[in-house]
Parts: structure tokens; C-alpha cells; sequence
């Protein structure tokens, strides 16, 4: 493209698409924001915009389509969303003031993890920016939410720690340095398990130095006091972060000031895996809140508070004292119900106080924000009396210290109006009563008519002119207008302004002054109002401090509140913390389960991990509640690390550094990876990084493979955690063989689903008791589901086969013969066994097995599946009752079963 023949606007677009290359530039021109050449064609593309073309001085026509500029935020939140970023390009000059090209500038650009429109969050959410940087030997990682100014700061040894902060944090967009990139493994680990927009910039953008400066310009402390000297990486990380945010918002971000450090170890790890498989706040299917954890906890009435009550499950605490002094708080909510409700009603009317703070820091908060921050610091005197009587910690802690912000709310009651409008420069803001000459702006706007037509009748009594009138010209203004029979009568201090064929028209003194004060009481009055409103928002920003200390008090009050009124409603019970570690829970309930069940009846079950007896095999047909049962457990964890009470009778449970789950199957076709491979590298990433302080949830390990493989590899799995790790382990299978386990190591123990059989048909009891299954049900769940009877029986069929030629017994003894994988020195005997050629022509115990099955299945009498037809006469036959039917009756039903058949 030649730029010297483009237009003059057209190469000022082009010189502010330079800043911003990687961004989508919305251009103001006049009522609209305008978008050129590439830009244009994917904009149409994503909005569904039509492309039109314009003029630009080359020979052909620029591409170009555009949106009203008062509808734009929904247009630019549905280009974030699909992970664009916008750059604003806005007039910075009045266009009829401009001489020639009106100047533009570019305002701000937003992207995933710099959204600061209300419509484009989600309440109950952050929307979380994070910054990674890697060094030589540490990664510094900081977290930044600029719609609340939360900012969190650590500093971690691995990769796979990096993957841990991201999963805690969800962030809507990462910044990374170039050597990211390099480190192959963590960079595909992000792109494959996250949904997240990844931001490069160059390692320049990282520089310590230039760190140093804007990290301590910012937080008005040095690198020292800050507690960063030996923090060099976590610099870069901040340095990089402060920079993006500052180039994205053009702006001074005065509500982040202050940096929450914390170290890995602090928190319960919950992986992205386990997350997804818990489904803590997302469902797996529809990928909603309803039917998550987060959904049958949230009884808060603040967003903030909503915000905290997934802060909390992101963070599940492990240290014991801050555990306990939530379930304080918590139990003392419960004890007093009235006072609960109380305040939680209080709350129910308060706004979202931290989004507001970011808007008047960002300087786009407007009279209505202001309004709403008024409207919800009137409670806080109140809400800090209700909390007076209360004596746990956290809650008398709060009551004493909490900032009821009366001279905040003073400032604004005084000044802004009731009901004031959207826009802050169309006047309509500020109360007479709090500027006088707000009070002579408004009045001689509404009172200007009236004072034109008093100033009319004393001059048509003082001139005797009858039909002197005062007329408006939009080119001379207000003036006398007399017709021509009255001009020897017109005094002296009448200046003639225009003359007219029937008439003159003339000015006074005392009129253009009237003109004055009207005609320029509308434009003061805007121009005032926005002035005053502007230092009213700057003298509320110089309070951020004060006013976000009390909007994260009122966050956590509403957080234990909420945990409380769940505890009241659903009957849970307080935990006691373990100190040796054991696992105990009598009727355990799962809590998303029993809040979907509503009028049915949710089977309680026990749970009892020893301190020597971590591992519980649990086997029984599919259907029957394994996966409930096991995910209940790990949900009562968890819900005791966030200081909740749990579904429960009672419970004693420890305080678990991870939780991991290895459920369901699915494939990960994006990264070629089978249902096999995806369960194989779960399993991988469990064994590497478990502890004994963990707590792993297993689900059918090996059933991606053949049944040999699967159980080789599930038997192997149990026996490694058992002797190595030593985690507390709930285990589920199809493989009854794994529960030979029990008598061959010390802290295995089998359960077993209850299952009633009556009359050839089963019935889940949903009851866990001690011992293995006996059998697997699988054809009677296979009927369950519906699968034609022609298929079940012959299935039956097969299965009796194969139990008489004692073929799974046999294969049983293959994996589970005395010893056979018992110690290490008895795995060195199998492979030397297998190197010396035990089983020749490359056989293996499998391949031989497989044979051994084959050969077998040759020899079953090969019966085609009924029909449906055929099925349907086979019902039909076993109802009749021949004693009771009539010679005609069995006449009709022969000719309905030929038709059948045929």
C-alpha cells in the first residue's frame, strides 16, 4: 500500500493502527466508531456487520464497516469474548472547533484480562489477569484484577506449579515472556488444559530495571520495603503487569495498592482436572453454575460476597488456626439466627462496592455509581452495631475495626442528586442546594421565559409602544421588534440591531445581559456540574484505602454468612480437624446430589481411612453410586478446608495438601491424544506429585485398555500408592481381582456397593458396606438401559460359557498367583523370566490369555441375536397363563404372533 497517496484521515487511522497492531481499532468518526481495511473484514466477520467501502485516495475503495458509538460496548465485549482486543481510537477535540483533521487519540485497549464494562462481567466472578515470567531458577507469577484491584504475588520452582496458579486463579488472559515459549511442555500444558488468550511481549517489556522504577512509582515504596530484593523474577513479572495495564488503560490504576504475597504451600491444591471433575462451579455438560458446588454454597447477597465464596474454594486454606477460625465464625452465625438474617437483609441492599472503586479510580465512574456507593455505605453503620455482640475472631475483629465511611456518605448525600442521570456532561447531577451558582445556572434556564416577558411588559408601559414584543433570531438573538407606526416613539437607549420590511428590531442593555445570563446558563451549568462532579470523584478516590478495606470485610461477612445459612438449611455439621491424619465420616452426604434429589431421599454412607488403612477398593456394578460415593468424600474435604460445614453426621477429617480425581473418560482429539492416553497421563501426573498428605480419587483406572492390560495396570497402580505414596485413596473398579489386595497389603481394604436381587431383577441400594462385589451386574445394568433382550440373553449366554470353562478364574491367578506382584524382587524374577524367553514366539501372559479367550469363544455355538419381532413374540409367550385363555383367545394371539414374525 502506498501511504503517501492515502487521504489525510486515512493515514492518521493508519499512524494509531501502528500503536496497536495486534488490536482491532474502533475509530471515532463522528457518531460512530469506523473500521478499515483488515480490520473491517474481520469485524463484519465476527459482528455480522455489513462491509461497505470508502474513499481513501488509492484506486480502489478501503474496506469498511462501523457501530454506533453509544451501542459500542456490546460490540466490543463479543470481540473480547472471542479473544480480540479492541484498541478505542477516540475524538480528543471538539469537531467544530477543530481547524482542519479533528485530533484523535487512542483512550484504551481492552482485552480478556482488561474488561472493565460492566456488562461484559460476570458478578460472581474476577476477571483475572496473570503475568508469568520465567527466569533461570524461579517463575515469578502475579495475578491482577483490575475491576477489583486485587493483586497477587508468588514465586514458584516448576512448571508444573505454574499450571497449579493457573488453575487456581482461571485467569482471563496470561502474560508471558519469550522463554515461555521455549519451555515446550508447560506452554502446550496451557494451550491444551486452558481456554485462555496468551499475550507475548518481548523481553525488553520485562526489564528489571525498568521494573524496579514503575513497581516503586506505583506502590510509593521501595523494592526493599515492598519485600522484593531477592524477588528478581516476581520484579519482572509485576514490572511487565503494571506496564500492560498502564498502556492498556492509559490511566493512573490508584486502586491497586497493595500486593497480597503468598507461597504455594499456603493452599489445598486443587489441579485443573480435579476442578472440571469435581465440578466446583462449572458443570461438565452444560458447563453452568446450577448443579456445581459453587451453586448449592452461594446463598450470598453481595457480588463481592460471591466473588470471596469462590475465592475461598480456589483456595482451600491448610493452615489448621485460619480453618478454625472460619468454622468459628461460622458456628456463631448458626447459634444466632436472627441476628443472621439481620444481616444478611443489610446486605441484600448493597452494590458492588469493589467494581465501583475500580470505575471512580479509572475515572469512568459516573453519578449513578456514585449514587449506588452512597446508597450502599448507609448500612454500615448498622451492619457494625449487628456485629457487636458477636465474639469468635474473625467477627469481633470485624465489628471493631469496620470503617462505617459516614464522611463518604455525607459527600455524596450532599451533593449528588437523587436520581441523577447516565451521562455526566448533560447537567442534571449536583443539587442546587450544594453550589450557588449551580442554584442561578438552573434557575435562569427554567426561569428565563418568565424574565423575558416581565422585562417585555415594563418596557411596552414605559415606551407606550403596545405592540412591542421581545422576538428570538438565532443570528442576533433576543431583541425588541417594533413596527414601523412606532418608530418616532422609540427611546434612546433602544439600539437599533436589524431592519425588517414591516418593522426594527432593537437591543437594550438590560436585555443582553437577560440574553447572557440565559443562553449561556445552560452551557455553564453543564460545564460546572461536570467540574464539581469530577473533584467529587477525585476526593472519593483519595479515600480508595479506607473504602476498600470495608468492601472486603463486608465480602467475607457476607461469605461466612452464606456458609451459615447453607449449614442451617441443609443440616450439615461442624468438622473437627484431624491431627493424626485419619479420615472419618458417618453419613456423609454428597451436597450437589442431595440439593438436585429435593423431595427424594439421598442414601447417607460412611467413610473410615485410618492413618494405617489408606486405600479403599471399592468394587460393584456401574450405575450403582461409586463415583457419587467417592466424589462425595472429596467434596466434604474440600468443604472443610474452606472453613464450611460439611453434609454430615459427623466428621473428622485432615487437612489435605492436593485432592486429585481420575473419573470419567473422554477423549482429547485437539491434542491426538485417546481416551486411553488422556487417562494414562492423569494417572502419570497423580503418581508424580501425590503425597501422603493427599487425598486421590480414582475411577475405573485401566478400562481404556484390554481387560489384562487394564487390570495389570490398575493392580500395579494400587500396590505403588500403597507403598510408596501412602495418600489416602478412594479406588473404584470393575476388576473384583484387585480385591485379592486386601489380604496381601496392610492398608488395602475392600467395599462393595449393595445390590438386592429379587425375582431375577436387581435393585441399588446406593449403600457402601465392607467386602468386595460378588459379581458385576453388567448385563442387569445392560437391561436397565434398555439394550434389546435378544442382546441380553445371548450375552448370558456367553457368560455362563466362559464361567464354566473356569477361563476368568484362570486369568485371575495370572495377575493375582501368590506373590505374583508382590515384591520388587519377584518383578526383577518376571523380567528376567521374560528375557530368558519364557513365552516364545514372542508371546506374552497377555497375548496368551488373549489366545486362550479366543480359542475358547470358537468353540461357542454361534447364535444369530433375535429380531424384534422375534423378541417381541418370546414376551409375549412367557405372559400367557394357559389356564386362562379361551380357545379364541389363543386362536387371535397365534395369528398376532405369525404377524409379528413376518
Amino acid at each position: 500500500m502506498d501511504e503517501s497517496k492515502l487521504s489525510p484521515m486515512m493515514r492518521q487511522y493508519l499512524d494509531s493502527k501502528k500503536e496497536y497492531p495486534d488490536a482491532l481499532l474502533f475509530y471515532r468518526i463522528g457518531d460512530f466508531y469506523e473500521m478499515f481495511f483488515d480490520d473491517a473484514l474481520t469485524a463484519s466477520r465476527e459482528l455480522d456487520l455489513v462491509l461497505t467501502g470508502k474513499d481513501c485516495g488509492l484506486e480502489e475503495r478501503a474496506p469498511m464497516c462501523g457501530v454506533p458509538y453509544h451501542a459500542a460496548d456490546s460490540y466490543v465485549s463479543k470481540l473480547v469474548s472471542k479473544g480480540y482486543k479492541v484498541a478505542i481510537g477516540e475524538q480528543v477535540e471538539d469537531p467544530k472547533k477543530a481547524k482542519g483533521l479533528v485530533k484523535r487519540e487512542i483512550i484504551k485497549v481492552i482485552t480478556p484480562g482488561t474488561q472493565t464494562e460492566e456488562t461484559a462481567l460476570e458478578e460472581g466472578k474476577n476477571n483475572f489477569l496473570l503475568s508469568i515470567y520465567l527466569g533461570e531458577k524461579k517463575r515469578g507469577i502475579v495475578t491482577v484484577d483490575i475491576t477489583t484491584g486485587e493483586c497477587y504475588a508468588t514465586a514458584v520452582d516448576s512448571s508444573k506449579e505454574c499450571l497449579d496458579e493457573i488453575s487456581r486463579f482461571s485467569p482471563k488472559e496470561i502474560l508471558i515472556n519469550p522463554s515461555l515459549k521455549e519451555e515446550e511442555e508447560l506452554f502446550s500444558q496451557i494451550n491444551s488444559r486452558f481456554s485462555i488468550s496468551l499475550t507475548e511481549k518481548e523481553e525488553r517489556f520485562f526489564s528489571l530495571t525498568e521494573a524496579d522504577k514503575l513497581i516503586t512509582a506505583h506502590f510509593q515504596s521501595s523494592i526493599m520495603g515492598l519485600g522484593l530484593s531477592d524477588q528478581a523474577d516476581l520484579r519482572r513479572a509485576l514490572g511487565g503487569c503494571l506496564s500492560y495495564l498502564y498502556d492498556t488503560q492509559k490511566n493512573l490504576l490508584s486502586h491497586i495498592r497493595k500486593i497480597d504475597f503468598f507461597q504455594n504451600k499456603d493452599y489445598m491444591i486443587v489441579d485443573s482436572y480435579s476442578q472440571r471433575n469435581l465440578e466446583l462451579w462449572e458443570t461438565l455438560r452444560e458447563k453452568k453454575k446450577r448443579g456445581t458446588l459453587l451453586w448449592v454454597l452461594d446463598y450470598t447477597k453481595t457480588a463481592m460476597g460471591s466473588r470471596m465464596l469462590r475465592h475461598f474454594l480456589e483456595r482451600p486454606l491448610r493452615d489448621k488456626k485460619k480453618i478454625e477460625a472460619r468454622l468459628d465464625a461460622v458456628e456463631e452465625f448458626t447459634g444466632h439466627y436472627i441476628d443472621m438474617e439481620e444481616l444478611r437483609e443489610y446486605l441484600d441492599s448493597i452494590y458492588d462496592i469493589e467494581r465501583l472503586l475500580a470505575r471512580i479510580s479509572l475515572s469512568t465512574a459516573n453519578a449513578r455509581d456514585l449514587l449506588a456507593l452512597k446508597l450502599s455505605l448507609q448500612y454500615l453503620p448498622d451492619i457494625k452495631k449487628a456485629l457487636s455482640p458477636f465474639q469468635s475472631s474473625l467477627l469481633s475483629k470485624m465489628g471493631e475495626e469496620m470503617d462505617s465511611l459516614e464522611d463518604i456518605y455525607r459527600k455524596i448525600e450532599e451533593e449528588i442528586v437523587e436520581e441523577p442521570p447516565l451521562s455526566v456532561k448533560e447537567g442534571g447531577l449536583i443539587k442546587a442546594s450544594f453550589s450557588k451558582d449551580v442554584e442561578d445556572y438552573r434557575n435562569a434556564g427554567v426561569n428565563g421565559k418568565e424574565w423575558l416577558q416581565e422585562l417585555e411588559a415594563r418596557e411596552r408601559d414605559k415606551t407606550g409602544i403596545k405592540n412591542l414584543k421581545i422576538k428570538y433570531n438565532r443570528i442576533f438573538g433576543y431583541c425588541f421588534e417594533v413596527s414601523k407606526a412606532y418608530q418616532g416613539e422609540i427611546p434612546d437607549y433602544f439600539i437599533r440591531r436589524q431592519t425588517l420590511a414591516q418593522g426594527e428590531r432593537y437591543i437594550t442593555t438590560e436585555l443582553e445581559e437577560l440574553q447572557n445570563r440565559i443562553l449561556g446558563a445552560e452551557e455553564k451549568l453543564k460545564d460546572l456540574e461536570y467540574a464539581l462532579f469530577c473533584t467529587l470523584r477525585e476526593e472519593i478516590a483519595e479515600e480508595l484505602p479506607r473504602i476498600q478495606k470495608t468492601a472486603r470485610e463486608l465480602a467475607h461477612l457476607d461469605a461466612y454468612l452464606s456458609l451459615a445459612k447453607l449449614a442451617i438449611k441443609e443440616n450439615y455439621v461442624r468438622p473437627r480437624l484431624s491431627e493424626g491424619g485419619s479420615l472419618f465420616i458417618k453419613e456423609g452426604r454428597h451436597p450437589v446430589v442431595e440439593k438436585l434429589l429435593e423431595e427424594e431421599h439421598f442414601i447417607p454412607n460412611d467413610t473410615s481411612l485410618e492413618e494405617n488403612q489408606e486405600i479403599a477398593i471399592i468394587t460393584g456394578p456401574n450405575m450403582a453410586g461409586k463415583s457419587t460415593y467417592m466424589r462425595q468424600v472429596a467434596l466434604i474435604v474440600l468443604l472443610s478446608a474452606i472453613g464450611s460445614f460439611v453434609p454430615a453426621k459427623e466428621a473428622e477429617l485432615p487437612i489435605c495438601d492436593r485432592i486429585f480425581t481420575r473419573v470419567g473418560a473422554s477423549d482429547d482429539l485437539a491434542q491426538g491424544q485417546s481416551t486411553f492416553m488422556v487417562e494414562m497421563s492423569e494417572v502419570a501426573n497423580i503418581l508424580r506429585n501425590a503425597t501422603k498428605q493427599s487425598l486421590l480419587i480414582l475411577d475405573e483406572i485401566g478400562r481404556g485398555t484390554s481387560t489384562f492390560d487394564g487390570l495389570s495396570i490398575a493392580w500395579a497402580v494400587v500396590e505403588y500408592i500403597a507403598r510408596h505414596i501412602q495418600a489416602k485413596t478412594l479406588f473404584a473398579t470393575h476388576y473384583h481381582e484387585l480385591t485379592e489386595l486386601e489380604g496381601k497389603l496392610n492398608n488395602v481394604k475392600n467395599y462393595c456397593i449393595a445390590v438386592s436381587k429379587k425375582d431375577g431383577e436387581i435393585s441399588f441400594l446406593r449403600k457402601i458396606i465392607p467386602g468386595g462385589a460378588d459379581e458385576s451386574y453388567g448385563i442387569d445394568v445392560a437391561k436397565l438401559a434398555g439394550v434389546p433382550e435378544g442382546v441380553l440373553s445371548r450375552a448370558r449366554e456367553i457368560s455362563a460359557f466362559l464361567s464354566d470353562n473356569d477361563f476368568m478364574q484362570e486369568n485371575k491367578n495370572i495377575v493375582a498367583k501368590e506373590g505374583g506382584l508382590e515384591t520388587d524382587d519377584n518383578l526383577e524374577s518376571q523380567e528376567k523370566q521374560t528375557k530368558n524367553g519364557a513365552f516364545e514366539k514372542g508371546e506374552s501372559k497377555n497375548g496368551a490369555s488373549g489366545a486362550k479367550l479366543l480359542k475358547s469363544l470358537n468353540k461357542l455355538e454361534d447364535k444369530p441375536a433375535l429380531t424384534e419381532g422375534e423378541e417381541e413374540v418370546l414376551r409375549k409367550l412367557r405372559s400367557i397363563i394357559p389356564e386362562k385363555i379361551s380357545p379364541f383367545e389363543a386362536c387371535s394371539l397365534l395369528f398376532e404372533l405369525k404377524e409379528l414374525l413376518q
